[in-house]
């Protein structure tokens, strides 16, 4: 776990030191590091050069006297042992400056009780990555009840700028995602102890009833028996429930020091898998409840756990809406039996069982400090993907924030590593399939909506665009008064190659902030677009280091609302990619290039052109035309007309057979033919 953190970090061009007890333990840090890195060049995820410069921003420490006393955040990775960590942080304690927070990995111990350990429990808390930490995108942050808010507020900052799932919990025996999935890793253990079914039996009972690749045995096996057994142990112990203690077969099986064995044989009798099915969903079922009555995190952030850090399908509250609520307290009120009359009865479910009604979910949040408010798009599992949920609850929330007078400044915020990642394709889909186009005109209208209330806002409003920022979510970020950027931002206008036009208001507002020309060569081609260029386009406006966000916010916050909010032409006209979109995509060349021809003055062997030629020759030939049609609109027509025009041209594009091609192949992960059609 800790050489993964130091990798994830480095990798995010943080400086990072890897601290181990003595040279061997160092090394093998940084060969593990070296191994993954080399999986990843393998993989064509880095070059050569990258995990080069990942590497060398990792500096390898013998002894943890030796940190830098200068160091932000420690982040202590021992094992599960209380006297270790102990040793550890009393050593931190004194090596470290006044300055740096420290942390723990940990996944089960009190934070409450390691914070005691150290003379400095306002910046002490607990920070727990999942495996494999550079790979998985969930982090539960548990702050102690002496942790500043300022602790919390540097650590969230710095694990979003790592692209992480960010939960903020209480502390609380297994935290979130522990809490129900050791319990449940448990009660496989216990029905194959019982004989209800064999290991393979179990996991492909799990596997259909939530919705999964692995079951709960073959998890194990992954990350290793031993630990599930001293997790369930220690939350026996913790919560003072005996049916969480290890089953006899996993002591037995960590004992021998083997794993699990898991033949072929999944035929079971139906019976048998009815009762396998019940007890696994009822066990998450009642222990979500549980998580939720002891306000450890929101139903919202259990499921973002699961569906985040366990890559369920859908979390135990949306499971239970699936199954009905109805069904699902029944399951849980049976495995609560099981645990005992001291169990926690399932109240939350109980509730909403007896109105009858299934579980509604926030997706977005909002939090205010100073006159700033903070709203969160919140939907990670899906890369805050716009939905009708979303949608919605975006504009009701924009337009009280429009109407509160202590706000002066609306920042908007993705969680995980994307801004938003555009709309929500298979909606599209759908609705084409049904030919149910008025669906998608009203949610299309009603994203429009949205985006005028963040357009007219009297509110200074700045876009987090730290991140990926596509299609859809691009549009909403360019809505907004100021758009703050990093070394990991993304921008791409992707719709052209997957049949349609940018359809809320990207047509528009990248005109009138970039000039014809420069949004020519965004829309039409599709072309990928990082931090610098975003910076020379105008279409991020601060471009900073991860750590000045938050200065930069209340920078903006205090200058208010940009003079000149559409210039109509690049920040930098200089810029080379301003250039280059003025000499290849101008009006006289528009012809040459939507006949797949090269333009006029162009080299013919230059790769650069060539690009655009290809990209534009992969694009639906209707959409491109047509978005360079409202791109021209932008140029004679006011704001609001020009929304109108994109609308107005909706049943058209989405009625083309190549609208149907693009977006069913963006599903399918496959290239689209297009007929031009």
């Amino acid at each position: 776990m800790g050489s993964g953190i130091a990798q994830k970090t480095a990798q995010e061009h943080y400086p990072v030191q890897l601290v181990d007890r003595d040279q061997p333990s160092v090394d093998r840090g940084q060969q593990i590091i070296g191994d993954f890195l080399k999986e990843a060049v393998g993989r064509r995820i880095f070059s050569e050069e990258e995990t080069e410069n990942i590497r060398t921003r990792i500096t390898p420490v013998v002894g943890s006297e030796r940190v830098a006393d200068d160091t932000d955040l420690v982040i202590e990775a021992v094992f599960e042992d209380i006297d270790v960590k102990r040793t550890v942080f009393e050593t931190l304690d004194a090596a470290c400056g006044p300055n740096t927070i420290l942390a723990s990995n940990t996944s089960s111990l009190s934070i409450e009780d390691l914070a005691a350990m150290t003379d400095r429990e306002d910046r002490f808390i607990g920070l727990h990555f999942f495996y494999h930490p550079a790979k998985n995108r969930l982090v539960e942050i548990i702050p102690a009840s002496g942790t500043s808010e300022e602790t919390v507020n540097k650590v969230a900052q710095f694990c979003k700028q790592l692209g992480k799932v960010v939960i903020v919990c209480k502390d609380r025996p297994g935290f979130v995602v522990n809490r129900f999935f050791v319990p449940w890793l448990n009660e496989a253990c216990l029905l194959l102890e019982e004989g209800v079914g064999t290991e393979a039996q179990i996991d492909a009972v799990a596997c259909e009833a939530f919705s999964i690749g692995m079951g709960p045995f073959a998890l194990m096996n992954l990350t290793g028996p031993p630990i599930a057994l001293h997790s369930t142990n220690y939350l026996a112990e913790q919560l003072d429930t005996p049916r969480y203690h290890g089953a006899q077969r996993l002591h037995d099986l960590v004992d021998d020091g083997v794993m699990w064995v898991i033949d072929e044989n999944t035929d079971i009798d139906s019976s048998a898998a009815q009762v396998i099915r019940e007890r696994l969903l009822g066990c998450v079922f009642a222990v979500a409840d549980q998580i939720v009555q002891e306000n450890i995190c929101s139903m919202e952030d259990v499921d973002r756990g699961a569906k985040v850090g366990l890559r369920w399908a859908l979390g135990p509250f949306e499971l239970m809406n699936d199954i009905g609520v109805g069904e699902a307290h029944q399951m849980a009120q049976s495995y609560a039996r099981l645990c005992g009359e001291d169990f926690l009865a399932p109240c939350t479910l109980a509730a909403q069982a007896a109105a009858g009604e299934k579980f509604s979910f926030t997706v977005i949040d909002v939090s205010m400090k100073d006159g700033i408010a903070v709203v969160g798009l919140n939907r990670p599992e899906a890369m805050n993907a716009l939905n009708g949920d979303l949608v919605s609850q975006l504009g009701d929330a924009v337009e009280r924030l429009n109407e509160d007078a202590l706000v002066h400044t609306i920042v908007l915020e993705g969680a995980g590593k994307a801004f938003v990642a555009g709309a929500d394709v298979k909606f599209f889909v759908d609705k084409i399939r049904e030919d149910a186009f008025p669906d998608i005109e009203a949610f299309t209208r009603d994203g429009h909506r949205v985006l005028n209330l963040i357009e007219d806002s009297p509110k200074t409003t700045i876009a987090l665009t730290t991140g990926l920022a596509l299609g859809g979510g691009l549009e909403l970020a360019l809505a907004c008064d100021h758009r703050i950027g990093t070394r990991r931002t993304q921008l791409r206008f992707p719709e052209t190659s997957i049949g349609i036009y940018p359809g809320l208001g990207g047509t528009q507002r990248t005109v009138r902030i970039c000039g014809l020309e420069a949004a020519r060569w965004a829309v039409l081609a599709g072309n990928w677009i990082g931090p610098s260029v975003a910076q020379d386009l105008g279409l991020i406006t601060h471009l900073v280091e991860p750590a000045e966000v938050g200065v930069t916010v209340n920078s903006i916050a205090a200058a208010g609302k940009p003079a000149e909010k559409y210039p109509g032409a690049p920040a930098n006209p200089d810029a080379s990619v301003a250039s280059f979109a003025r000499s290849i995509y101008s009006a006289q060349n528009m012809v040459r290039l939507l006949n797949g021809e090269e333009p006029e003055g162009a080299a013919a062997d230059d790769p650069k052109v060539e690009r655009q030629i290809k990209a534009l020759n992969r694009a639906a030939p209707i959409a491109v035309r047509l978005a360079d049609k409202l791109l021209q609109t932008a140029q004679t027509t006011s704001l609001s007309d020009g929304l109108d025009a994109e609308l107005e041209n909706l049943e058209h594009i989405f009625a083309t057979e190549d609208a149907l091609e693009g977006l069913s192949a963006l599903i399918e992960g496959r290239r689209p033919t297009y007929k031009n059609a």
